[in-house]
């Protein structure tokens, strides 16, 4: 299984630090050339690999990292994106409704990939908790996943899981991805929650 994040601001970062603290390789990229962010990347760790978006793109799970407006240009690095999972980072705050179709802002992002499974993960904590060790008092911090595809749920879990995160499903995105999005003015209940989760 092959890994890549696009996106390397703040959240990009955070997420990288996610897989260099247990030494597994992700590819990151942004639109910018990859010799502009090759010493932030080393600075995280050998294993988070600098590339170009066209490369990035290549792999099997792709964090989508950047801001949502930015998203359609990241869909267009390929023509079918069958058979990969989109983990969608972003946040429509301040994007109105409307333009949203009156729809979830993931299921907006999902259009724009054609062919693939979308999980909207990972965007409820700011930049600086995301960025922390997930491990916490002898507890873990949760990341909430949704999705209306169970088994691309299943397997965004297993890797939150490997990176360190307690992942809680929260259903669809129609549902539990309410609970996590940002669209126009509001935030759903859950974003900026950072609850931590001890194993009984």
């Amino acid at each position: 299984m092959s890994y890549a994040i696009i996106g390397f601001g703040h959240i990009g970062q955070a997420l990288a630090k996610a897989f260099a603290r247990r030494g597994i390789e992700v590819s990151v990229a942004t639109t910018r050339d990859p010799e502009s962010f090759a010493s932030a990347a080393s600075a995280i760790g050998p294993t988070i690999l600098p590339k170009t978006l066209a490369d990035a793109v290549k792999a099997d799970i792709v964090f989508l990292a950047v801001r949502f407006e930015q998203h359609p240009d990241v869909a267009k690095a390929l023509s079918n994106w069958q058979g990969k999972t989109i983990v969608d980072v972003t946040n429509a705050y301040g994007v109105p409704p409307e333009e949203l179709g009156g729809q979830p802002s993931s299921r907006f992002v999902a259009q724009a990939f054609s062919g693939a499974k979308l999980v909207k993960g990972f965007n409820h904590l700011v930049a600086a908790v995301l960025a922390q060790d997930p491990a916490v008092h002898g507890g873990r911090r949760v990341v909430f996943l949704a999705s209306d595809d169970d088994g691309a749920a299943a397997e965004i879990s297993a890797l939150a899981e490997n990176v360190g995160f307690a992942p809680i499903k929260l259903g669809g995105l129609s549902e539990g991805g309410l609970l996590v999005q940002a669209r126009g003015n509001s935030w759903g209940q859950l974003i900026f929650k950072d609850l931590v989760k001890f194993d009984g």
